[in-house]
C-alpha cells in the first residue's frame, strides 16, 4: 500500500546566535510544529558571548524536542535539515551552530533517517519562499537581520537546493546592529527592533534626516549610526529619530538595489527575509522606493530566526538531496 504523504514528517533545527528553534512539516509542507526559545540577553547588552549562547541552546533543545519534535500518531519523521554555519561559504563559522548540528546528527544516526546540512541563511530564504508562496525562479533576495545585510541572487534549481550568489550589502555595521546600537542608547530591551518600530510610528518624517551612504552595491551604516548617536546625545525627539533610522535603512537598501545590473527585468521578483525585513514601515518604504520591482516578504512570523525553512528544505530534499555523514 502506498504511504500517505501526510504521514511523512520533516524536521528542521536551527541554533542561531539568539534563538533556539525546531519545526516540523508534513509531506505537503504544512506546518505541524513551530517551537522557538529566544536566548536571554542582559539589559543594557547588545549580544551574548558564543559560550553563553551554546549553553543556552544545550538547555533549550530538549525542551523544544519534548514540545514539538515528535510527529502525530501513525506518522514518521523521514528527514532532518539543520544549519551548521551562518552562510553557505567555506569560512563561515559560529560555535552556536554546532549544537544544532550535533543534535540533528544524533537523531539521524539513531533513527536511520536522512540528515541534510544547510545554513542559517538558507533557512531564512526557504522560510521566505515558502511563506510568500513563491515557486521556483530567479530571485533577488535581501537578507536583513542582526548579523547580516546582504543582497543575493538566488535560484532554487531543484527542490530544496539553492544556488546563491553574493551581490552586495553592508561593508561594516549590519542593519540589525544599527537598530540595536541605537536601541541600547534609547534604553530598549535587546533585540530593539520591535520597540523601535513601535516608537517610530509616532515620528514625523521630515524632522530628522540621517545620511545615506551607498557606493554601487555597497552600503555603510556605521556613519549614519554615529550621526544618529550624536543627534541623540544633543537631545531630540525619540520618535522622530527612530523613524529616521527606519528611513535610512530602507533608502540605503533601495539605493543599492537601483544599481543592480539588469534591474528588475533580470529577476522573477525580489524577496526580503530576516528579522529587520519584518518591519512594516521598512517594507512599505522599499515598495515605494522600488516601484519597478515586485517585492515579496517573508511573513512577519517567519522573518525572524526560525527553523521552519529548514523543515521545508528537508521535505524538498528528501529523494533529491545528498545525506550528511
Amino acid at each position: 500500500m502506498k504511504e500517505n504523504i501526510n504521514n511523512r514528517f520533516y524536521l528542521g533545527l536551527d541554533t542561531s546566535a539568539y534563538t533556539t528553534s525546531l519545526a516540523l512539516v508534513n509531506g505537503q509542507e504544512e506546518l505541524i510544529a513551530d517551537r522557538r526559545l529566544p536566548l536571554k540577553v542582559k539589559k543594557g547588552s547588545i549580544g551574548l558571548r558564543q559560550s553563553e549562547a551554546v549553553f543556552a541552546h544545550l538547555a533549550n533543545l530538549p525542551l523544544l524536542w519534548q514540545e514539538g519534535g515528535r510527529p502525530p500518531s501513525e506518522g514518521q519523521i523521514k528527514a532532518v535539515a539543520f544549519s551548521d554555519r551562518p552562510r553557505p561559504e567555506k569560512n563561515s563559522y559560529m560555535p552556536v551552530f554546532k549544537v544544532g548540528e550535533a543534535s540533528a546528527l544524533l537523531i539521524a544516526q539513531t533513527t536511520g533517517i536522512a540528515a541534510f546540512r544547510s545554513t542559517h541563511q538558507e533557512g531564512h530564504i526557504m522560510a521566505g519562499l515558502w511563506s510568500a508562496g513563491l515557486a521556483g525562479g530567479h530571485y533577488l533576495v535581501f537578507h536583513l537581520s542582526g548579523g547580516t545585510t546582504e543582497i543575493l541572487s538566488v535560484s532554487e534549481e531543484k527542490p530544496g537546493s539553492l544556488h546563491m550568489e553574493f551581490l552586495g550589502g553592508s561593508a561594516d555595521l549590519q542593519a540589525g546592529q544599527f537598530i540595536d546600537r541605537l536601541g541600547r542608547d534609547f534604553g530598549f530591551t535587546f533585540p530593539a527592533g520591535p520597540y523601535l518600530e513601535k516608537v517610530a510610528c509616532s515620528g514625523e518624517e521630515d524632522k530628522i534626516r540621517l545620511p545615506v551612504s551607498v557606493s554601487g552595491l555597497s552600503i555603510s551604516f556605521s556613519g549614519p549610526a554615529s550621526h544618529a548617536q550624536r543627534i541623540w546625545k544633543k537631545g531630540c525627539c525619540i520618535e522622530d529619530l527612530a523613524l529616521a533610522i527606519e528611513i535610512c535603512i530602507a533608502d540605503s537598501l533601495a539605493g543599492a538595489v537601483q544599481n543592480i545590473p539588469g534591474g528588475s527585468k533580470a529577476y522573477s521578483a525580489a524577496l526580503a527575509v530576516g528579522g529587520v525585513a519584518g518591519n512594516l514601515f521598512i517594507r512599505q518604504r522599499l515598495q515605494k522606493k522600488l516601484p519597478s520591482w515586485q517585492i515579496f516578504f517573508a511573513a512577519p512570523e517567519y522573518a525572524s530566526d526560525n527553523a521552519v525553512g529548514l523543515a521545508v528544505q528537508a521535505a524538498r530534499l528528501d529523494g533529491y538531496g545528498s545525506r550528511s555523514s
